[in-house]
């Protein structure tokens, strides 16, 4: 993999084959990156979000803005008054309409296949938090929601440091299709539903438990998912000894990655947003090298 930096004025005009060369560039691992950001944040906005604290980090990694029922979840209500949070409401709406906005003509084939998931913004400083194993982002991983099943679609995030002087420092590993073999034993590898599993999670989704049991929304693949995010956190010999390539993001730059195929952790870094997308399979440029086709090779089986 490697970080291909993209300038203000490579964006236009762009031809066909551009725009479906970036996609593919993508889709193997690549991270595309933009040290000056397309995305325009007014100044005043920027500083509102830079006065902005949680105080208690364990509860919440991040402000989630949900775009498609433009409402705001994980703000501290011990600090934030209702003027404070309607203003973080309505930045939060112009920054994802301006990224959705600006990756509709830069990755054109996807437009039509893609669905607006969540945006962020991550006011905390990521190095030295004290959380579950789980919930680190300093630990390397790939990405999987654990409410919120993709059934083979793929989690594309593009992100800004909004932070006026700091970098965000990452770290990343080699893709999935490099690491899913090596790194999967036995006991997680991609399992196909039974007739029966089919029927329980049927019945479970009938009578209104997938509210309350997450794991029955899900598919096989996004069960396997799931389980190998929590496995890459939970493992010493992977975190200790696979490959390693180190990128420092600076202030005021942009870069977009899909974060279910490039293991990755961030390390140190402060004031951030983030919006992400569900590319559907059938928008893909090269399918064939997606997590779930990887993983339906290695299974012999659909696993959606």
């Amino acid at each position: 993999m490697s970080v291909i930096p993209i300038s203000l004025n490579q964006l236009q005009p762009l031809s066909p084959e551009q725009h479906r060369e970036w996609c593919a560039q993508l889709e193997a691992g690549d991270i595309l990156y933009f040290p000056q950001t397309p995305i325009a944040i007014p100044e005043i906005d920027l500083q509102f979000l830079l006065g902005q604290q949680q105080t208690d980090s364990s509860l919440h990694k991040n402000i989630a803005y949900k775009p498609n029922i433009d409402r705001l979840s994980g703000v501290d209500t011990k600090t934030a008054d209702a003027e404070a949070v309607a203003k973080l409401q309505g930045i939060m709406r112009k920054y994802s309409k301006s990224v959705t906005e600006f990756l509709t003509g830069f990755l054109e084939p996807y437009k039509a296949n893609w669905q607006l998931d969540y945006a962020s913004f991550r006011p905390q400083e990521e190095e030295g938090r004290d959380l579950p194993q789980r919930r680190r982002n300093d630990l390397l991983h790939t990405d999987a929601f654990p409410t919120r099943p993709t059934y083979g679609a793929r989690i594309l995030r593009f992100f800004n440091n909004i932070h006026p002087a700091r970098t965000r420092d990452w770290v990343v590993s080699d893709p999935f299709a490099a690491i899913v073999k090596q790194f999967a034993p036995s006991e997680i590898a991609p399992r196909v539903d039974s007739a029966l599993s089919r029927a329980a999670k049927s019945l479970g989704r009938g009578i209104g438990l997938d509210a309350a049991i997450p794991s029955i929304k899900r598919s096989p693949y996004d069960d396997f998912m799931m389980r190998f995010h929590n496995f890459l956190k939970e493992n010493p010999d992977f975190q200790a000894n696979c490959p390693k390539h180190s990128f420092n993001f600076p202030s005021g730059s942009s870069w977009m990655v899909y974060t279910d195929t490039v293991p990755h952790a961030v390390l140190a870094g402060q004031y951030a947003l983030e919006q992400t997308f569900l590319v559907c399979p059938e928008a893909l440029v090269r399918p064939e090298i997606s997590p779930l086709k990887v993983l339906e090779s290695i299974a012999g089986a659909s696993l959606v």
